[in-house]
């Protein structure tokens, strides 16, 4: 469905969803299959994995964890593969063995540290070892990515930089940790919103970083496919974005319209405003003024 509606590859596979309604964790082969038939479908295009993504508002039934006051801040995702290294390697070398049936990469979900990405690329390598040992065909040379969706990790991304192939920005969890404002919660939903200056200034933090390093960066969460956000990632020089398979076409339709130079020209007053509503409105605005002006069609003799 996604490669049908124009889609260039798969930005965010989400591991968790093999994990849930079931009784035991899946098997290396189980996985391996499942990460296969993905990488082959896309025929030479990226899937990108990410590792198990738990914790927080999703559980396993059959993975004991402790009860805590405020999850969304505790026990989950790479923290949970760290301390549960045996299903994490499991995991990791059924990554690994699909990226000999596919163009495959790595995403580490909720990396707030290098002792952290240090501490998976670790168990990674062992995976690499294990497999060698048995002569079973991986990629030895698969990219790795880290999720930057905690503050420290955009503030840090210079540093995180040196330590991974590709960004991948989660605007949804980073806006959330940076608002400390839960979209879910009714009494401080309305504190969310992604157009906030402080997201939009560490996104810009975290892509500088990568750019200078030169390093890939995707997008994903609701802003990457929101047509308003995106002179931002055009101006900022976002390479990829990743969003529902829904929403691929009418972003594609809004960005062949587009100019990189007037993306330029948004960004620049945008990054300059104070609030979240003055940063959508002038948004919507520049998008106003780049829709009348395509309506309006060429001045001159057309070719």
């Amino acid at each position: 469905a996604a490669l049908a509606s124009g889609a260039e590859g798969v930005g965010l596979f989400r591991t968790e969803f093999l994990f849930m309604d079931r009784d035991d964790f899946p098997s290396e082969e189980e996985q391996f299959d499942i990460y296969r038939r993905a990488a082959a479908m896309l025929k030479g295009k990226p899937l990108t994995i990410r590792t198990l993504d738990i914790g927080g508002d999703k559980f396993l039934d059959y993975m004991e964890t402790p009860e805590e006051d405020n999850p969304v801040l505790g026990f989950r995702s790479i923290r949970i593969s760290l301390a549960r290294p045996e299903p994490f390697k499991t995991q990791l070398r059924a990554i690994l063995r699909a990226g000999a049936c596919g163009r495959v990469q790595v995403l580490f979900p909720m990396i707030q540290s290098v002792e952290q990405i240090r501490g998976a690329k670790a168990i990674l390598e062992e995976a690499k070892a294990e497999l060698r040992e048995e002569g079973l065909a991986f990629d030895e040379n698969m990219r790795i990515g880290i999720m930057v969706e905690v503050p420290a990790a955009a503030l840090i991304a210079d540093r995180l930089a040196g330590e991974v192939d590709f960004f991948s920005i989660g605007t949804n969890d980073l806006t959330q940790y940076v608002l400390a404002a839960d979209r879910l919660n009714e009494h401080g939903a309305h504190l969310y919103d992604p157009y906030h200056p402080a997201v939009l200034r560490l996104v810009e933090m975290a892509v500088a970083a990568a750019r200078r390093a030169g390093k890939t960066v995707s997008v994903c969460g609701e802003l990457a496919g929101d047509p308003l956000a995106l002179p931002i990632w055009l101006a900022l020089g976002v390479h990829e974005l990743s969003m529902a398979g829904a929403l691929v076409l009418p972003l594609k339709s809004v960005l062949l319209r587009s100019s990189a130079e007037a993306a330029a020209g948004v960004w620049n007053r945008v990054s300059r405003l104070s609030t979240a509503a003055e940063v959508k409105a002038a948004l919507r605005e520049a998008a106003a003024a780049a829709a009348a002006e395509s309506a309006a069609g060429p001045a001159g003799p057309q070719a």
